[in-house]
């Protein structure tokens, strides 16, 4: 797949319709955008993110979801998008088009999509989006309208163009893709691992697993007896109506979240008046005391959040005594089954020593008495045992497993053993304290902001504080209520996991029973297939993403050796993913000691390695792709990243500073096109198409001071 053009008309600097052609040649991959700081490069690659995902844009990069925010919500965000000189000459529409080429849809053959995102700040209360297929709109658009709402173009997109998921593996800011290095919160991991389920392809099969289930359930309950059938259908029902009751309440949330974003920012506009009207302190200090308070509220949500993983493991912790003997019977069970496989290995091999001795007294002319064969077959026993497998313990006359857990069950029981007995309570006690020195430290801050608040009773102060009171009273319900509904969405969850296992035993009972047809046999058959494959591609998946992982990092690092191993660490569950580094002494790098410039070439490493494995093909969207790195990392990083890491590579880097005239130069055989964002005046910018060969010198020409 390919962008072909990208249409920009009225999106903030951008002035009236711009266009700009990103197509590569067949053999230059690299197309690059450059321009002054202010002049449109950052906003070129954020309409494109807003074309694509509108409303969602800010689960692309957190760097949107702070703008969306600090701006008082998406409303305004992107009702202030349109250019100034347009807004002044009575214009209210902007939009962004991207067309594309290649791209592959299943049973519809076509050569373009275009996709057009449009805003009138008049009458637009929600982004309006076209999808055309050639020119022209497609059934398929409205096939996939869901229920009425009209977001058959969003599912479109998402489906066929590119996964939100993993839209962060294709669109970044290489000084700030660093954060990929940062992943420690089980949030974050579990995000990550979402991405990686989709980047990697994992998700279609797993998908398409569950459609062959449902399918062998429908006839399961043809042969299921009446009360099994009417409780099979009554766990599917109440699976359904909990999984709608989540998209309901988390809908919810997204709604509130909005509205506390309006409301916080409402609430902090009037604070600001009320200090200005106060004289005690400047707009400076008020935002230097507003981005401290904001910093410290990410952090105590992020302490809360930690906090609330290891209040999970408390109740694990006040049943010590019972987790420790499942420990001890596990590890019983798993010495028990080892020494049990040696030993039936034992016995086989005395078993072919005797069977050869016993080919052998055939072929003996003498007599050998019952008494004396007895005798030394059974000393032969004994001194086998004693010399070869003098190690091997004998087994327990009484044992009876209790548990059978897998390895990998055992493993995780072990982990959370240890972590309890050693490092749970220091973590817990840290973290605690951290917490409540920085919610005392907020708390400081807020009572300095309150203070600076003008001490007056006149009819207008008290009705702006007034104002600021609901404001607050409706943010605080709104946080209130938020917790409340994500701990339904949490109670929901574990309710349907609850169901999801009964189900399961319910299939096994009534497969124990049914009579199965030819085509519930080959249903059951390709369920089989594909859990064998699923699991044998995730193991074959997670190796070649760690030997990937490690080759691109001994690729683009100067320091050779430094990393000597990766591990791609993934729960049973599969819904949390961690990667670890290991250095020559196999010991576990903590990456927040890496460099800037070494977490820069581990996140891109991740990033490359991402895309290598799956089987999406997408244009790779670079701003600031230089900032970070010393000479030998610039020079690795140009000649083997950015030609190698997509078909089509877009680069908006800063000439001189972002990227000097010689690694321009090592660039240069892969650029195919190259692109000056001129600055006409303070409220337009349009692109100027220079030849490769002259963009360094056209652009000191143009910025010569």
């Amino acid at each position: 797949m390919f962008i072909k053009e990208i249409i920009l008309n009225n999106f903030r600097i951008y002035k009236g319709s711009n266009t700009i052609d990103l197509l590569p040649d067949s053999d230059k991959n690299i197309i690059v955008v450059s321009g002054k700081n202010g002049f449109g490069k950052t906003t070129f690659l954020m309409s494109l993110v807003w074309c694509l995902y509108g409303r969602q844009m800010e689960k692309v990069d957190e760097l949107y979801q702070k703008e969306i925010v600090d701006k008082g919500g998406y409303g305004k965000y992107i009702g202030n998008t349109l250019n100034r000189l347009a807004k002044t000459k009575g214009e209210t529409k902007f939009s962004v088009s991207v067309t594309f080429k290649d791209v592959k849809i299943p049973e519809i053959t076509c050569n373009e999509v275009k996709i057009t995102r449009t805003f009138d700040t008049v009458t637009s209360v929600n982004d309006r989006v076209e999808v055309l297929i050639d020119g022209f709109t497609n059934q398929l658009i409205q096939d996939l309208t869901t229920e009425g709402k009209q977001d058959g173009e969003e599912i479109f997109i998402r489906d066929f163009i590119l996964p939100i998921e993993v839209a962060k593996f294709f669109f970044f800011d290489a000084e700030k893709i660093v954060s990929l290095a940062e992943i420690n919160s089980p949030e974050q991991r579990r995000l990550l691992s979402r991405a990686y389920t989709e980047v990697l392809g994992i998700k279609k099969y797993e998908d398409l697993k569950d459609q062959l289930e449902n399918i062998q359930d429908d006839y399961r309950k043809k042969s299921a007896k009446p009360q099994e059938r009417v409780e099979f259908n009554q766990i599917e029902t109440d699976i359904k109506n909990k999984q709608l009751n989540i998209n309901e309440l988390e809908n919810q949330i997204q709604d509130l979240n909005q509205e506390k974003v309006e409301k916080q920012s409402e609430s902090n506009e009037i604070q600001m008046r009320l200090i200005q009207e106060g004289n005690m302190m400047t707009l400076e200090q008020l935002n230097e005391l507003k981005s401290r308070e904001k910093e410290l509220n990410d952090k105590n949500s992020n302490f809360q959040n930690e906090l609330k993983d290891l209040f999970d493991l408390i109740p694990f912790g006040l049943a010590g005594e019972t987790l420790m003997d499942v420990s001890n019977q596990l590890e019983s069970e798993k010495n028990y089954k080892e020494s049990k496989y040696k030993q039936e290995n034992i016995e086989e091999k005395i078993k072919h020593i005797l069977n050869d001795i016993e080919k052998e007294k055939k072929t003996h002319e003498g007599i050998i008495s019952t008494d004396a064969r007895d005798f030394y077959e059974e000393q032969i026993k004994k001194l086998i045992r004693k010399y070869f497998f003098s190690d091997v313990p004998e087994l327990p006359s009484i044992f009876e497993p209790l548990h059978d857990f897998s390895n990998i069950q055992t493993n995780e029981l072990s982990t959370l053993v240890n972590h309890l007995k050693h490092t749970f309570r220091n973590a817990f006690t840290k973290l605690n304290d951290n917490y409540l020195r920085s919610k005392s430290d907020m708390d400081s801050i807020r009572r300095k902001i309150r203070m600076a608040e003008k001490d007056a009773e006149d009819e207008y102060i008290c009705s702006l504080r007034s104002e600021k009171t609901k404001l607050d009273s409706r943010v605080f319900n709104i946080e209130k209520d938020t917790y409340d509904l994500r701990e339904r969405v949490g109670g929901l969850r574990n309710e349907i996991k609850t169901l999801k296992q009964r189900q399961e035993e319910l299939r096994k009972k009534i497969d124990d029973s049914r009579r199965y047809s030819e085509k519930d046999k080959k249903t059951q058959e390709l369920i089989a297939q594909l859990k064998d494959f699923i699991k044998e591609f995730k193991i074959t998946t997670k190796k070649k993403l760690e030997e990937n992982i490690l080759n691109e990092l001994n690729t683009l690092m100067h320091k050779k050796g430094f990393i000597q191993k990766v591990v791609v660490d993934i729960n049973q569950a599969g819904d949390d993913v961690d990667i670890n580094l290991f250095n020559a002494r196999k010991e576990k790098i903590d990456k927040g000691t890496l460099s800037m410039g070494e977490r820069q070439m581990y996140a891109s490493a991740l990033l490359k390695s991402m895309v290598d494995e799956s089987d999406i093909e997408f244009p790779v969207f670079i701003d600031s792709p230089m900032q970070k790195f010393d000479k030998d990392h610039a020079e690795n990083v140009i000649k083997e990243f950015y030609p190698n890491v997509s078909k089509q590579v877009i680069l908006f880097p800063l000439i001189h500073k972002e990227l000097t005239e010689s690694e321009y130069e090592l660039l240069k055989p892969s650029v195919s096109k190259a692109y000056i964002i001129h600055n006409v005046n303070t409220d337009a910018s349009q692109f100027v198409k220079i030849e490769p060969d002259c963009l360094i010198k056209k652009y000191d020409e143009l910025y010569a001071d």
